[in-house]
């Protein structure tokens, strides 16, 4: 993701020609062997399948989870595997089909648990299952990692009756390895690729939970955000992609980054689906402390908010930052913003990404700070073969043509350096970053408005392992990561192919109010289109 550049610039920024000349996605060789243009041919019978289409063909016979669950896995076998290659799933649940079978039995026996009963499910991989799969956040560290229990959302998920289908790859340590590093790319995993221009990056850290979903290798994906991982991803895969309030959703048993930032959410095909996926994710953690704040603000069926035309009333504000830069970008969000007019909304200009180069330095300082914590708490009980941040630095140093063979782990030794959560330093950038949601709320106060828009990213970059990740501008996660406030992303068209995504976000726990205004402009605008699976965009 763009995380990484926004704390190296500490500004929003645009793609100069000297990156993208360094980052030419393919040789002149390369194209000349094949039609890069010709889409990959694609008759899977679930395509665009949602969880309320798959409910209705269980309830009716036509299938049975067991069957939907075996198809998702031979699907994963021909496209993740075979076939375009996506590489978005790192490891498949060997439990899945038994899983698959008792859910259909317990339908057989009149008990249906809800809207997830027997629907395959793909989590990243920094999220504990207490099964036969691995959690190893792509490291290969971590390899051979088996948790000794499930995250609590992985508990929740299992309650809720849904089929944990298998892995995810991601971003490497979430992104959180180098200051050139290339999103997708795990030493484990290997790199995933965008399914609508193969050779394009599907952006991360939740790279995989991205490019899976949007190739409907599952029925649903969960992937986890500190700063735009999950928005990233769902804008360049053409996703609905919701990074819920700090606290509404447990962070227990998952690989941490932030305490103060991290959060697992949904990426789907809809804004329904994504509303579905929430609410059997939410609840009150005991092990996640956060989680309290969220009691009696949640509520386990959203989807009760999702009205057509939710939009009629509404005050928007639109990121003026926004309307310059990349035509193809700025004519995608110009029409998203007349649709939000022609169905009833008050758009009025805002500036809320105004000083962030005042902020950026000191999220990225916050962040060091909580990752070592964090990693080190994870570590100490897991059931891993490293124990400790410093652990990891010297595996990977160890095994460097394996673990860093295109580039290194200066983010891991600047966050080893650091001191302790009171240090000073740690907490005067802390009220830094903490002073975002502040300014979201006086500026939706003083502009009495329900909700922010904005462009979520611009077009995915190409993967470049050698030079990393480039900037691609128009990105607005930062804001709502470090408010710790709910930022929903829904597709508003493609150019080249390239999917774009809106963004919209609310105060705290303002969940129902974002997909209220997701699902109406979702509903007027229809901008998701299937992938193709195109080679490139360089003909051949």
């Amino acid at each position: 993701m763009n995380r990484r550049s926004f704390i190296k610039h500490s500004s929003v920024v645009s793609v100069s020609a000297t990156s993208l000349a360094a980052a030419s996605c393919s040789s002149p060789k390369e194209a000349e062997a094949t039609d890069n243009s010709r889409p990959f041919d694609d008759q899977f019978e679930l395509n665009e399948f949602t969880v309320s289409d798959l409910q209705q063909k269980m309830q009716s016979g036509e299938y049975t989870s067991e069957a939907l669950t075996k198809l998702y896995l031979d699907r994963i076998e021909a496209i993740d595997k075979k076939g375009p290659g996506l590489n978005a799933v790192i490891e498949v649940n060997p439990d899945a089909v038994t899983i698959a079978k008792a859910m259909d039995q317990e339908r057989k026996d009149g008990k249906v648990r809800g809207s997830m009963h027997g629907i395959p499910v793909l989590i990243k991989d920094n999220i504990d299952t207490g099964d036969q799969m691995m959690t190893t956040a792509g490291s290969l560290a971590l390899e051979g990692h088996k948790a000794a229990k499930d995250a609590f959302i992985v508990a929740q998920l299992r309650r809720a009756g849904a089929v944990i289908l298998g892995k995810t790859n991601l971003s490497e340590w979430a992104n959180f390895r180098s200051t050139r590093s290339t999103s997708g790319w795990s030493s484990r995993g290997g790199q995933t690729r965008n399914p609508y221009v193969l050779d394009r990056n599907p952006s991360g850290s939740s790279s995989g939970s991205g490019s899976a979903a949007s190739a409907n290798l599952c029925a649903v994906a969960v992937g986890t955000e500190t700063d735009g991982s999950i928005i990233a991803p769902a804008s360049h895969c053409g996703l609905v992609g919701l990074k819920p309030t700090v606290g509404l959703v447990s962070r227990s048993g998952i690989i941490p980054i932030s305490h103060t930032q991290d959060t697992a959410g949904p990426m789907t095909r809809t804004v329904t689906d994504a509303a579905i996926l929430l609410g059997a994710l939410v609840g009150v953690d005991p092990s996640d402390a956060v989680t309290l704040e969220s009691r009696d603000k949640s509520v386990t069926d959203y989807t009760q908010f999702l009205k057509a035309d939710a939009l009629q009333g509404k005050r928007i504000g639109i990121e003026k930052a926004f309307l310059k830069g990349h035509e193809g970008v700025v004519g995608l969000y110009k029409e998203a913003i007349a649709v939000l007019k022609k169905q009833g909304a008050t758009v009025v200009e805002i500036e809320l990404m105004k000083g962030l180069g005042e902020t950026g330095g000191a999220e990225f300082t916050v962040l060091q700070y909580e990752f070592k914590d964090g990693v080190n708490r994870y570590l100490s009980t897991a059931n891993a073969r490293v124990k400790s941040l410093s652990d990891v630095i010297t595996f990977n140093k160890e095994n460097e043509a394996k673990a860093m063979p295109f580039f290194k782990q200066e983010t891991l030794e600047s966050s080893e350096a650091k001191g302790d959560l009171t240090s000073k330093e740690y907490t005067d950038a802390l009220a830094k970053t903490r002073t975002w949601g502040k300014r979201i709320d006086q500026l939706m106060t003083a502009n009495k408005l329900d909700a922010i828009g904005g462009t979520s990213i611009g077009f995915a970059g190409c993967i470049d392992l050698i030079n990393g990740d480039y900037d691609t501008g128009f990105y607005f996660c930062p804001p709502a990561a470090m408010a710790g406030y709910p930022h929903l992303t829904i597709p508003m068209g493609n150019v080249h192919g390239l999917p774009v995504g809106l963004s919209l976000i609310a105060g705290a726990y303002q969940e129902e109010q974002l997909f209220a205004i997701g699902y109406a402009y979702e509903q007027a605008s229809r901008k998701r289109t299937r992938p193709r699976f195109v080679k490139s965009l360089i003909p051949g």
